[in-house]
């Protein structure tokens, strides 16, 4: 858009308003050094956040297996697996079910399936998350996700 002005000499100039290359660089400068030092933390504030959601879960696949062992007098089989919360094994006369919402078995927050094992290692039951990399061991987000390491944590 051109604009007609009155220099310092009120001579009138005609030039255009906007930005200079410069200007724009410089403000495209301060935008990538701000996105390069918050964008490291905000990620990894996300990847922390699917971490303690997995935790939730596993804690809310514990109350629900409790529940189902209360009403059954066992936890499902490995075979079984946590779907046995969502609708009746064979056998399981007393089920008073579903012990989770929804109709299935809920991912993990990377849209792995949670690993569940009856009898577990150290309590009657296992059950845990590979992590992020959906595979055993790992370290970061990466790393294993269990109710045991998860009750560590918390005491």
């Amino acid at each position: 858009m051109f604009v007609a002005r009155t220099g310092l000499a009120g001579k009138r100039v005609i030039g255009q308003d906007g930005f200079t290359l410069v200007e724009m660089l410089v403000v495209i400068t301060i935008i990538g050094l701000i996105m390069g030092l918050i964008g490291p933390r905000v990620l990894n504030y996300l990847g922390e956040s699917k971490v303690k959601a997995a935790r939730i879960q596993l804690q809310s696949f514990a109350s629900a297996l409790d529940l189902y062992y209360l009403d059954a007098g066992r936890f499902p089989s490995t075979a079984e697996g946590l779907a046995a919360l969502v609708r009746q094994a064979p056998g399981v006369a007393a089920w008073n079910g579903p012990y989770l919402k929804g109709s299935a078995v809920p991912t993990d927050p990377w849209n792995h399936g949670y690993l569940y094992r009856s009898p577990g290692d150290h309590s009657p039951y296992d059950i845990m998350s590979y992590g992020s990399d959906g595979q055993e061991g790992g370290s970061g987000t990466a790393a294993d996700i269990s109710l045991e390491k998860s009750s560590a944590k918390n005491e």
